[in-house]
């Protein structure tokens, strides 16, 4: 699923800054019990798959008519024997707070000051179809071999890609897509020409 372009707001940077503040507790709260991989898994697969899968869902975490307890009720009914009693916690504490909307916003936090703290680099990775375990362990591998650090994939599903994968890491392309390679034997291609261009025009400059 490809993710809509974002312009930052106002309420986006203020979403931003509150995702940091909570992000710093849940991760302080799970380092805490050791529990951090799980957590973050657990929280990613929640925001990325389950919210967004079930749009009703999300409606109800945000919505403020919907009173704390029944929220409550709702995560123990849904992942009390599915998550992580940490997250859990968690999760209560920020419905009690009014902030269960702000769940997207928390998960991005967390990964970053968790890669920060890792000395990780994330590399983005867009394929039209979901990657196998087998090209994502690929991938990983040789990111990590060249980059000589530890890496995690944000992977994202783009039909506008088109055999191949498209990875980004900081400013740094790797495009094996067909239209990656088409663009670069045009660019070849456009060399090529321009610099028949500029022979022959020393040529006829030689010759006058």
């Amino acid at each position: 699923m490809r993710e809509p372009i974002k312009h930052d707001t106002v309420l986006d940077t203020g979403a931003e800054r509150l995702g940091v503040t909570y992000a710093t507790a849940l991760l302080g709260a799970a380092k805490s019990e050791n529990v951090v991989d799980e957590v973050l898994s657990q929280l990613s697969q929640l925001v990325t798959e389950t919210l967004r899968e079930h749009h009703d869902l999300a409606i109800v975490f945000a919505s403020p008519r919907v009173n704390i307890l029944e929220k409550h009720r709702i995560l123990d009914r849904l992942f009390g024997d599915q998550l992580n009693p940490v997250l859990l916690r968690f999760l209560k504490v920020t419905a009690v707070r009014g902030r269960l909307g702000f769940l997207a916003a928390i998960l991005r936090a967390a990964e970053e000051q968790q890669d920060e703290f890792m000395n990780r680099i994330v590399a983005e990775v867009r394929s039209a179809v979901e990657l196998t375990d087998d090209l994502r362990d690929q991938i990983r591998a040789r990111l990590a071999q060249t980059f000589s650090k530890e890496v995690r994939l944000r992977e994202l599903v783009d039909p506008e890609v088109i055999g191949g994968v498209v990875i980004r890491v900081g400013d740094t392309v790797f495009d094996s897509s067909v239209a990656g390679r088409l663009e670069a034997m045009s660019r070849r291609a456009s060399s090529g020409f321009a610099k028949q261009l500029l022979n022959r025009f020393d040529e006829f400059a030689s010759n006058t």
